[in-house]
């Protein structure tokens, strides 16, 4: 599943895509029932991409970053995460446009997201390295953003992923690329 899509390719309007995105966010907001850290014993056995499923089932809370930076997973399957937030006025630096750390934490979920859906049931891992590129500004005129991670390696102890950010007329605003340290998980 491709989310950024292009409105051109796929014929459909910014206006399309935005009313997509917002249904998306809508569904993805109605099941969330907290935000926290799911306790271990919540998570205990299951795939990275289970503990999405669980995340979007309303079973264990979503992560409280997406509270505080106004940012909900909206897709998630094995390699693949994609994330969106809308860009506001408290997310604005002293030169009048979103802070970088709010365009690196949307894209640090997608890409170490993507990397956490492939990992087996009693494995886990730590972003060690973060790239961030931001090839444009951002400021809340966009009403809404992406950022999609996509998987370039999966191996036993390290895990790369890409991802980009764009709004709903494809327009790109950053992109990044993330190195992830595997390894197995703590057992309580």
């Amino acid at each position: 599943m491709n989310a950024a899509g292009s409105n051109a390719a796929a014929g459909t309007s910014v206006e399309e895509t935005l009313a997509r995105w917002r249904a998306d966010e809508a569904r993805v907001r109605a099941s969330i029932r907290e935000f926290g850290v799911a306790r271990p014993e919540q998570v205990a056995g299951l795939s990275g991409l289970q503990v999405f499923e669980a995340m979007f089932d309303g079973r264990i809370p979503a992560p409280p970053i997406g509270d505080t930076l106004g940012f909900v997973p909206v897709h998630i399957e094995h390699g693949y995460a994609v994330f969106q937030g809308a860009p506001k006025f408290a997310h604005y630096n002293p030169l009048g446009t979103v802070h970088g750390g709010w365009f690196a934490t949307l894209l640090d979920s997608a890409v170490a997201c993507a990397v956490h859906a492939t990992l087996p049931v009693g494995k886990a891992y730590t972003t060690v390295e973060l790239k961030t590129n931001i090839v444009r500004a951002l400021t809340e005129r966009v009403p809404l953003v992406r950022a999609e991670g996509r998987v370039v390696h999966a191996g036993n102890q390290l895990a790369t992923a890409e991802g980009r950010l764009f709004g709903p007329d494809g327009r790109l605003y950053a992109h990044a690329s993330t190195t992830c340290l595997v390894f197995d998980a703590r057992t309580r």
